[in-house]
């Protein structure tokens, strides 16, 4: 959760003076207060809402709410002129791969409108683009910028340029070591080969993406008239999203905003400011929310969200702002409508069923296992439920995986797969502890998926349980004995048969079984995965079927 602090005053020109009834407005759209003063208000932003992370995007976005001026604001992309190209060298493929762009004219900074243009790319560096690990913004004055742009890598070395609030110029690597932003974001770069970079026209250095602007040609002022933007990172859809956030939040304060064209693979205008469309039921939307609303009131409370609505061959449509990231299905359009409706004005209602509680026996059995181990010094862990083929497959040395893969269709992220074991995701996590404390003993407790024919969905499901511990001393026995405590406490008995698996060193491998039923795997890991994943002690690991463990 990000706290969002803005001057009182500017947003009171906004959206008018924040009364006792106002201020639990704003709460009751689901962006508490945490501190009102006469200078400043501080709100509550959750991550699902950063296109309300600046004094324009929550003004537009509270006003719709209390019906001041509802329905979906559009917003117009001027045609590019004359070298508004930016394009993308095959070089930065494999560092940050895309980026998205725009330029912004007729803008009047303040002081107080720079600060808050500098507010709002850091709050999307570190909600949104996850400390500038999933995307990185950057802000030019393109008065010292000659046209067209270059994005492309270069060697560490070959870069030179004077960074932001840095008195000299000093190239790539000694900027991850010497400048403030440098040290503290270091991490994102320190691994790789090359470099990536802006230049513009006359082969001026812009910045080094994600870490840091040139002093000469990054440094915004009051004079400041006209500015470039680009976002760099490694999805595109993440990346047109936050220029979108960004570019709409310098229109409302005046700007004018014009379209780049990229020139990747294939050629195409950035930013699109078009709405998406989305499909939803209007019976759909009262069943969820136990209400029955007439059209009209969905539409109305839609447009109190600030989405439009369009009706073609009798099916609705939701037409979504090009800035929001969080609406992506017809529950989200309930949340919404209901969020507009007002939970305090939905009826409670005691269910007219009658039921005796009890804990389901996969909870009991979890919640078992959990104490179990956690008393043997092992810390839980929580991982996502999608991952991608690296992670899942090829980081843990498996090679043939194409029957495995159940792939997520239009994946907002680069995860795009469901997880198959947990023994991948343990690896992950000990891959990006590897400068902490040693030993580390971890455990996860979690779904992992399956291809099933006989299933609705043609997925299956199952409870799992992964244990890994990493130390100097990490073998086959340390895992053993873990497991036999674990069994006893369960008193389940068990027995262990050779086997051969792509994760394991071949010979300290064995199937756990069970009522001569293969229930999971046991061994030290391979070498080379853990050199490829830069873990530098052993790791000994176990994985195990939960549900058959029940049966």
């Amino acid at each position: 959760m990000t706290v969002l602090t803005l001057n009182r005053k500017e947003l009171e020109k906004n959206i008018g003076k924040i009364t006792k009834e106002v201020e639990e407005k704003i709460s009751m759209f689901g962006t508490p207060v945490e501190s009102l003063t006469e200078e400043e208000i501080s709100i509550e932003i959750f991550p699902n809402r950063p296109d309300v992370l600046s004094l324009q995007g929550f003004s537009r976005a509270f006003l719709a709410f209390m019906g001041k001026k509802p329905g979906l604001r559009e917003y117009k992309v001027e045609k590019p002129e004359k070298d508004y190209k930016v394009t993308i060298d095959k070089t930065v493929k494999k560092v940050r791969p895309y980026t998205a762009c725009a330029i912004v004219k007729n803008l009047k900074l303040t002081e107080e409108k720079i600060k808050e243009l500098i507010d709002i790319q850091e709050k999307l560096h570190g909600s949104y683009g996850r400390n500038r690990k999933k995307l990185a913004i950057g802000i030019y004055p393109l008065e010292q910028i000659k046209l067209p742009i270059t994005f492309l890598a270069k060697k560490p070395e070959e870069i030179k340029f004077q960074p932001l609030d840095f008195p000299k110029e000093i190239n790539g690597r000694q900027i991850l070591s010497q400048h403030p932003t440098g040290r503290e974001y270091a991490s994102l770069l320190k691994e790789c080969e090359v470099f990536p970079v802006f230049e513009d026209g006359n082969s001026e250095i812009l910045s080094m993406p994600p870490i840091i602007n040139s002093d000469k040609t990054g440094k915004i002022t009051e004079n400041t008239k006209e500015v470039f933007i680009e976002c760099s990172g490694f999805n595109k859809e993440y990346l047109a999203k936050t220029l979108n956030m960004v570019v709409c939040a310098l229109s409302d304060i005046g700007g004018k905003i014009y379209g780049m064209e990229i020139i990747d693979k294939e050629k195409y205008l950035s930013p699109n400011l078009e709405p998406e469309k989305l499909n939803f039921s209007i019976e759909n939307i009262n069943k969820t929310l136990g209400l029955n609303l007439a059209e009209k009131e969905i539409i109305k409370n839609l447009e109190k969200m600030g989405i439009g609505y369009l009706k073609e061959k009798e099916q609705s449509i939701a037409l979504i702002p090009c800035y929001r990231t969080d609406i992506l299905h017809e529950i989200d359009l309930s949340e919404e409508v209901g969020i507009a409706y007002g939970y305090e004005n939905f009826i409670p209602e005691i269910p007219q069923i009658s039921t005796i509680g009890e804990e389901d026996k996969t909870s009991v059995l979890k919640r078992k296992i959990s104490e179990a181990l956690i008393g043997l010094g092992f810390i839980e862990i929580s991982t996502y439920f999608l991952s991608t083929k690296e992670k899942q497959f090829k980081n843990i040395g498996i090679k043939d995986f194409k029957n495995e893969i159940i792939e997520v269709l239009d994946s907002k992220t680069e995860n795009n797969i469901l997880r198959t074991s947990l023994l991948s995701q343990s690896v992950n996590i000990l891959s990006q502890s590897s400068d902490a404390t040693y030993p580390q003993k971890l455990f996860e407790l979690g779904r992992i998926f399956y291809s099933d024919e006989k299933s609705d969905t043609g997925i299956g499901e199952e409870e799992s349980l992964c244990i890994s511990m990493c130390d100097e001393a990490a073998n086959f026995t340390e895992i053993k004995q873990a497991l036999d405590y674990l069994m006893r406490m369960l008193d389940i008995k068990y027995e262990i048969r050779e086997a051969e698996n792509p994760s394991f060193i071949t010979g300290r491998c064995g199937s756990i079984i069970v009522n001569n039923k293969p229930i999971g795997i046991i061994g030290e890991i391979a070498p080379f995965i853990l050199k490829n994943n830069k873990i530098k002690m052993p790791v000994a690991s176990l994985e195990l079927d939960i549900e058959n463990l029940m049966k």
